[in-house]
């Protein structure tokens, strides 16, 4: 594993606590010698106290430059005792980075330093036998403490990223259904077109050439040309829509699906071993070509993802409204017991219902009732 080399901002606590430490061992280390200094040397004791400020004054720095700040405090505690606080919190930091070619010499060069200022104590009375120890042991509680913080900062900062990465994929695969799902509504939508047109530039050719007509063929024939055209016109709006905003609806497998075909599809999913209860208040067959499209995609997304995430139990497909108050189609089903109870998210097939819906004006949402059942309700305008 590489080193690391992340180091987050601190905020205003994690300054103050770190400083708070830096002090209390500053203390801790000078302050019976503090008392000797002041009695018989009293510039000893400024000495120690301005080398002590001018070691936490290079802590500023210790983050640019790690090495020199660590190797310069630690000179510094040579010859001054207050300095050993600032001297840990630099040999600490440094070892954040978690570089031994860097640790390991500092780290000596400390164990040094606490000798070298040990042997300047007046009031020393420890053998060196028991002092070489207590200072090996502070300098590998600072190293080993400084390398933790390292380590967690690399896998928090590992974490952090992992979880953007997720996003933006996840973000990335969202857009690409959408993609795939406008590229084959547009598929879809040239075949109607095709079709549409078609049919007008042969009513037209006959009004062209044909000299026989009556005046109410050419009634009937203008008709059918305008109602064609017409037609022509709202599937282009759709297509641009599809363009120009993002929705989609339809799908570019012949033959198109329609709502009449939705009793076939829960046939269909009963024969493979669904249970599935079936409730309408209106006449499928009397839906709307382009509005039955969506329909019978929304019911298929809806029994494959009640197949795949909570089989065994009872779908509940209920249609209901009319031409007044459009199309509204409600699937339900509870979420399954035991291990597998995972309840059934929204993935991309409920994207692109999402897209197809939209376009045809309508909503989808999808809900887990208090009762434990996944509903997935669709409202769709009846057009006129």
């Amino acid at each position: 594993m590489p080193p690391t080399t992340c180091q987050p901002e601190l905020g205003l606590w994690s300054r103050a606590w770190r400083i708070v430490a830096v002090l209390t061992l500053s203390a801790a280390a000078w302050g019976e010698v503090a008392v000797w200094q002041w009695d018989h040397h009293q510039w000893w004791f400024w000495s120690d106290l301005g080398l002590g400020v001018l070691a936490l004054a290079l802590l500023r720095w210790r983050r640019a430059y790690p090495v020199p700040v660590a190797v310069a405090t630690n000179v510094v505690s040579m010859i001054s005792f207050a300095a050993a606080g600032p001297a840990t919190w630099a040999l600490a930091s440094m070892a954040t980075r978690r570089r031994w070619r860097e640790i390991i010499p500092v780290a000596a060069l400390a164990l040094a330093a606490g000798l070298t200022v040990e042997a300047l104590n007046p009031g020393k009375d420890e053998p060196f036998a028991i002092t070489i120890p207590l200072v090996v042991l502070v300098i590998a509680v600072t190293v080993g403490w400084g390398m933790y913080i390292g380590s967690r900062r690399e896998l928090l900062a590992t974490l952090r990223e992992r979880a953007e990465t997720a996003e933006a994929e996840q973000a990335a695969r969202v857009a690409q259904a959408r993609t795939a799902e406008r590229a084959r509504i547009a598929r879809e939508m040239h075949d109607v077109l095709a079709h549409r047109i078609s049919l007008v530039t042969m009513h037209a050719g006959a009004l062209v050439y044909r000299q026989d007509l009556s005046a109410a063929d050419m009634r009937s024939t203008a008709g059918i040309i305008q109602d064609n055209t017409h037609e022509a016109m709202i599937e282009l709006r759709e297509v641009l829509g599809i363009l120009r905003d993002g929705p989609g609806d339809a799908d570019p497998e012949l033959p198109q699906p329609a709502a009449s075909d939705v009793p076939a599809l829960i046939d269909e999913a009963r024969s493979s071993g669904m249970r599935i209860d079936h409730v309408s208040s209106i006449d499928l067959s009397t839906v709307p070509e382009s509005l039955g499209r969506t329909v019978y995609r929304v019911v298929q997304e809806a029994l494959t993802n009640a197949r795949k995430h909570a089989p065994d139990t009872l779908v509940t497909v209920t249609f209901g409204g009319g031409p007044a108050e459009g199309l509204r189609v409600v699937i339900r089903n509870p979420l399954p017991f035991g291990p597998r109870a995972v309840a059934p998210h929204s993935g991309l097939g409920l994207v692109g219902l999402a897209e197809r819906t939209a376009l045809a004006g309508g909503t989808l949402t999808h809900r887990i009732t208090p009762e434990r059942q996944f509903v997935l309700t669709a409202w769709l305008p009846w057009p006129a």
